[in-house]
């Protein structure tokens, strides 16, 4: 027997409603602040993302999918999103739109190689949002805007705002050392990618797992008290912007975010509901400069932000999810009953009524079990006294009625039926 493999999972039909119901939220939202959607390839080239996500990320260094295709090529499946726009903004040279910032963005898997939790699998959903082409407080401010507009259109509640400046490149430089000076004293009481992180990235010992609870952690230095005198202004007329919208957040020293293209501005969306138990990010970003220019093409900052479909699908208020039910389910009895549902199915499909039909010469009391499963508004008999009278019997599960309709009227009765009573 064949099983799933380890850290994925099968999206069944009595879930994908769900799905669905965030999926054209998603959409909406998306349609709402005029950004397009972009579908790029499931997998690239993997130096793609060594060069892009950074070689000292925990994505690089130990969660990406890598094989080598039948020439040889070593291909990735795709970990996250930014980087596959950055190259196609470059290939599809959509740097030349005219109104110079082009604004993205995608839902689709990714795929890494980690431990698999609640929430948390090795093929996962994204959603995400790009925004390329201009770097300014106002873009990175309407980006975080619409990540809160996200979890507040989802009924999400208990969620806060994080955010923080990593700074210009100047000012990435002078925390750098700042942090070699801080962490050299504890370095052999760090764990082992703490220690490899100290000379290639130690911004990423912060984003440390292991040692989090380090002494070390709690008293390292403060990424806004390095920032360089233009960094420090962005940051503060972020802050403002956002206090004009009235959009409530917090400042959080301590968030670094794990990607190397980040620079400025950089949050989260975090949640203190008790389902996730501890706080739980339900997604984040940040903006970022030079990741063009690292996949050869012109500068292009951005900023931009990913959600997991699977953590905001664990938050998501129930009641917006429509019931899936049938609109009518028809109930043939014999060979030209069944016939004659077959036309009528079709028919009602056509004028755009979601309809099914049993064909498996089941009895009455079957088929009424059926009914009742998929919540069908109207039950739809076809027996041979109908055929001769050239009839259906349509009873109305929700009023109990039922009536014996001509073929040539069943449209026009459906249609009346449901303009004219009001069902509770």
């Amino acid at each position: 027997m064949y099983k799933r493999p380890k850290g994925t999972m099968d999206i069944l039909p009595e879930t994908v409603t769900k799905w669905q119901t965030l999926e054209q939220l998603l959409r909406t939202i998306c349609s709402a602040y005029d950004v397009k959607e972009m579908r790029t390839p499931i997998f690239e080239h993997t130096e793609l993302f060594t060069r892009g996500v950074g070689n000292t990320t925990d994505i690089v260094g130990k969660e990406m999918y890598t094989f080598n295709d039948k020439k040889g090529r070593s291909i990735t499946l795709r970990p996250e999103g930014t980087v596959g726009f950055a190259r196609s903004l470059v290939e599809n040279k959509l740097y030349t739109n005219p109104d110079g910032i082009n604004k993205f963005y995608y839902m689709g898997p990714m795929f890494r190689y980690e431990r698999p939790q609640s929430g948390r699998f090795r093929q996962f959903h994204q959603f995400g949002v790009e925004m390329l082409g201009f770097a300014s407080p106002y873009i990175d401010v309407e980006c975080m805007v619409m990540a809160v507009t996200v979890v507040e259109a989802l009924g999400i509640k208990d969620v806060t705002l994080h955010i923080n400046s990593l700074g210009d490149f100047d000012s990435r430089i002078a925390y750098r050392e700042a942090l070699k000076n801080h962490f050299s004293s504890s370095l052999e009481e760090l764990c082992s990618d703490c220690k490899a992180r100290f000379e290639s990235n130690p911004l990423r010992i912060l984003d440390c797992k292991v040692d989090c609870d380090h002494p070390a952690m709690e008293s390292a230095p403060k990424t806004v008290d390095y920032l360089t005198p233009e960094a420090k202004e962005y940051f503060e007329s972020v802050c403002a912007l956002l206090d004009m919208l009235e959009i409530a957040y917090v400042v959080d020293q301590n968030l670094v975010r794990g990607l190397d293209y980040y620079n400025h501005t950089v949050f989260e969306v975090i949640s203190d509901d008790p389902s996730f138990g501890a706080q739980a990010t339900l997604g984040g970003g940040g903006h970022y400069n030079g990741l063009v220019e690292e996949v050869g093409g012109p500068c292009s900052p951005g900023v931009g932000f990913a959600f997991g479909l699977e953590r905001l699908l664990m938050a998501m208020d129930e009641s917006q999810v429509e019931e899936d039910h049938l609109d009518i389910y028809v109930m043939p009895m014999g060979e030209e009953a069944k016939q004659l549902g077959l036309q009528i199915v079709t028919m009602l499909r056509a004028n755009g009524y979601r309809v099914d039909m049993d064909y498996q010469n089941r009895s009455l009391k079957s088929q009424f079990k059926t009914v009742e499963r998929k919540q069908a508004h109207f039950a739809m008999i076809i027996g041979e006294q109908e055929i001769e009278d050239e009839v259906v019997n349509i009873k109305c599960t929700h009023s109990k009625t039922q009536d014996r309709v001509p073929l040539e009227s069943i449209l026009d009765y459906i249609e009346k039926h449901e303009k004219g009573v009001h069902h509770e």
